[in-house]
């Protein structure tokens, strides 16, 4: 499984820019725990600290896709500094909002500050490999490895954030969320070298959103991302209802351990079937690894449970991003890449606020199956317009 992996980091500055951007976008997995874990304590409602978190994640969608398309006209090296500074300010404040005991209006209005500044720098990271590995067989094995690494944050992420916050205090997590995302961010913008070109003209179309393709995989993502922030919602209140609040942060790395040894298989192997192909069994895979969540009531036979549920999370990703890799444009890449991630923002959004809401009306171990419900939506999306993935003809049959 380790053969595929070898020689994917010996091009000069690939170390570099990869360690730079595993900091850069570790927030991802703490931001939203971290955010409900302070507000809650401090409100003891879940429904605000499902709102605000979604007001972030909104706001993070919304924004996302502008900001790498900055990032394709001007370079990476000029747009990330001045976000990464902004965000690393409105996280301070909606801290700050938090202590006082200021409104509520001041939680939503520093969230939305805090997301619109958020970068994604995932999106980033994958144009450079595309870049390095473009046309090879190594972007695959590429691309499963940020998936990888997507899920070993979201492994030591939410685990990190929770121990912090429950057991030092409720502010450290995020601001060990604000320290590594403001250091890894300025470590990137640093490393010019492995960056993208700057792409003098724009491709006609304006947004790679428009392109059928792409949009098909937005609103496949928009239901999965339904499903990552309300399985993080619900865990969190899951454990809390079974006296071991402490352990939500197991709870969710156990999620997301199962999408990393997926992962590592997934990308380690040289697949005969067609991305098409694959992209359509992981969503029936995931609908499948969803349904015992909601019949368990045993937080560590949760735990196992949501460990196998995983399994097809990364990937699921990994041919999300490899099919947006060859449906969209070059000089559209990195907003191709971000128009994936704000679709999964979106639906972290409305994950976790239809989750907080669920959780107050029926309890959490019932409003597991929201997020069933969101996985079979994306499986019925994804298979049903699978016709809109197929590739260019220019493309490897094994590919398309």
């Amino acid at each position: 499984m380790v053969g595929p992996y070898r020689g994917l980091f010996d091009g000069s500055g690939v170390k570099g820019f990869v360690l730079a951007g595993f900091f850069g976008r570790m927030p991802m997995s703490m931001l939203g725990i971290g955010v409900i874990l302070l507000i809650s304590t401090l409100t003891t409602s879940y429904a605000t600290a499902g709102a605000v978190a979604a007001m972030t994640n909104v706001a993070f969608a919304v924004a996302a896709p502008l900001s790498s398309r900055l990032v394709d006209r001007f370079g990476q090296s000029r747009v990330i500094p001045p976000f990464s500074v902004t965000n690393a300010l409105a996280l301070l404040a909606l801290m700050l909002c938090a202590g006082f005991r200021l409104p509520d209006w001041t939680l939503y209005a520093t969230g939305l500050l805090v997301g619109a500044s958020s970068m994604s720098i995932g999106s980033m990271v994958r144009a450079r490999w595309s870049v390095i590995h473009g046309g090879s067989n190594k972007l695959h094995t590429a691309f499963a490895f940020e998936s990888v690494v997507d899920e070993v944050i979201f492994v030591t992420g939410p685990a990190l954030v929770t121990v912090l916050a429950t057991a030092v205090n409720p502010y450290a997590g995020l601001v060990v969320a604000l320290v590594s995302m403001l250091l890894g961010c300025l470590a990137l913008a640093a490393q010019r070298r492995t960056q993208p070109p700057v792409q003098a003209v724009r491709a006609v179309g304006g947004t790679p959103i428009l392109i059928p393709g792409i949009a098909l995989l937005a609103g496949v993502y928009l239901a999965l991302g339904a499903v990552f922030g309300s399985v993080d919602l619900i865990t969190v209140a899951f454990a809390e209802e079974h006296g071991v609040k402490g352990a939500a942060g197991f709870l969710l790395a156990s999620f997301a351990g199962g999408s990393m040894v997926s992962g590592l298989w997934f990308g380690s192997r040289h697949w005969k079937i067609s991305l098409r192909g694959r992209f359509m069994r992981t969503l029936a895979l995931f609908v499948v690894g969803l349904v015992p969540i909601m019949f368990i009531g045993n937080p560590w036979i949760m735990a196992a449970a949501l460990f196998l549920a995983g399994f097809a999370i990364s990937p699921t990703l990994i041919t999300g991003f490899s099919l947006t890799e060859r449906l969209v444009p070059p000089s559209l890449l990195t907003e191709g890449m971000a128009w994936i991630s704000t679709a999964i923002g979106f639906g972290v959004a409305a994950g976790a606020w239809a989750g907080g809401r669920i959780i107050e009306t029926f309890g959490a171990s019932h409003a597991y199956a929201f997020s069933w419900g969101a996985a079979l939506l994306a499986a019925i999306v994804g298979i049903g317009g699978s016709g809109l993935l197929r590739l260019p003809e220019a493309s490897s049959p094994a590919n398309n």
